[in-house]
């Protein structure tokens, strides 16, 4: 987007806090701001605001020997719109507890978003909290006596003076009701996923005597079906029949998968899902999908975790089960699953720049959230390609 598209007058002077979980995500959100906001501005029309080096702020993120910590901000923020980013996700984060090295988990960096907000101390014109993966957001509701996590925390960020929530692909939208009085918006990669996917994939041929979309269970139906309508081709589901006599790992185990829909034999195949975390149920359902003389097989997801490690991703493709993953950079992704064969990254550094760059000068955001025309675009040139 062009500088001279949008309106100059911004909410606030604008300030990045990224924090240790999002360093590398940060550094590419600035970059793309910088360029921005500088391509195609005359010097008559320049602001302080579009002559910045960086839109970082630099903080000090301390931790006592005892594990407990505090954040210190370096600069001030007086009347800034600030953004503040934070992975969740990220497990490589550490630090020193009674000479032990922990891992930081998600609620410690959930509790690292609320000390930057209380630094601020009220300060600041706007404060935005972006955290692709949302913290407790599958914990999003209450079965029995059991805790409310993600509800709960989204409360305490609007108590503290947070305005804005921005996450990704929330594994249930209607955890906003907890906050019906601050801005909370839920993006879908899927643009970005597709046009990666369309880049790296030369000889596929996007067409429904060729290619299916599959939903891995119910719950992720929504969005296969829109993959579908986008690409203009069928969809197909599996259903999980699980044992509720019995809890794993804190879900009921799957004792099979039920497929439902279209043939699925020569035919690539297209999985999507919000989130891969162990990975047994793209396993389980690669598995009858071979079965049933299925082509290629694709996974597409926004967050993969690989909470078992990547060890059956590796034999399966070797074995020739799985073609590729598709996931996006939104949460920590370890170097050596970046370096797997079978692996392909999805930026999102872009998008999250045009979203802070928009809110800051009070334009819609809109177009962000519905990526239908642009993926009609895009395929429309692939094909004259």
């Amino acid at each position: 987007m062009s500088i001279d598209s949008i309106n100059l007058t911004s909410y606030g002077q604008l300030g990045i806090i990224a924090l240790e979980s999002c360093k590398k995500m940060g550094n590419k959100i600035d970059n793309h701001l910088q360029k921005k906001r500088r391509i195609g501005v005359s010097n008559d029309s320049k602001t302080e605001d579009s002559n910045k080096k960086s839109y970082l702020i630099a903080i000090d993120e301390i931790r006592f020997s005892n594990g407990e910590g505090k954040v210190k901000l370096e600069e001030s923020v007086r009347g800034k719109d600030i953004y503040i980013l934070c992975d969740v996700g990220n497990y490589s984060c550490t630090y020193d507890m009674f000479g032990f090295k922990n891992h930081k988990g998600p609620d410690e960096h959930f509790q690292d978003i609320k000390r930057v907000v209380s630094a601020i101390g009220g300060k600041a014109r706007r404060i935005t909290v972006i955290m692709p993966l949302l913290y407790a957001g599958r914990q999003h509701r209450r079965r029995g006596r059991e805790s409310l996590d993600c509800a709960i925390a989204l409360q305490e960020l609007e108590r503290l003076g947070v305005g804005h929530i921005i996450t990704f692909d929330v594994h249930d939208p209607n955890v906003q009701n907890a906050i019906p009085l601050i801005s909370f918006d839920s993006l879908y990669p899927t643009y970005e996923i597709v046009k990666t996917f369309l880049k790296e994939e030369n000889d596929l041929v996007i067409d429904k005597t060729k290619m299916i979309v599959i939903s891995p269970d119910t719950g992720a139906m929504d969005r296969a079906v829109y993959y579908s309508s986008v690409l203009g081709v069928d969809v197909g589901l599996f259903y999980k029949r699980r044992d509720h006599s019995i809890i794993v790992h804190g879900k009921n185990p799957i004792i099979q998968h039920e497929y439902i829909g279209r043939n699925v034999e020569g035919k690539d195949i297209l999985i999507v899902d919000d989130m891969i975390a162990s990975g047994e149920s793209i396993f389980d359902i690669v598995k009858e999908l071979k079965k049933r003389n299925a082509r290629k097989i694709f996974v597409a997801t926004s967050f993969a975790l690989f909470t078992e490690g990547i060890e059956k991703f590796n034999k399966f493709y070797e074995m020739g089960l799985i073609d590729r993953v598709y996931s996006t950079n939104l949460t920590y992704i370890s170097q050596k699953v970046k370096d797997s064969k079978w692996y392909k990254e999805v930026d999102m550094s872009e998008l999250i720049a045009d979203l802070i760059n928009n809110i800051n000068y009070d334009k819609s955001i809109d177009p962000l959230l519905d990526a239908t025309e642009s993926i009609k675009q895009l395929l429309n040139k692939t094909i004259l390609e």
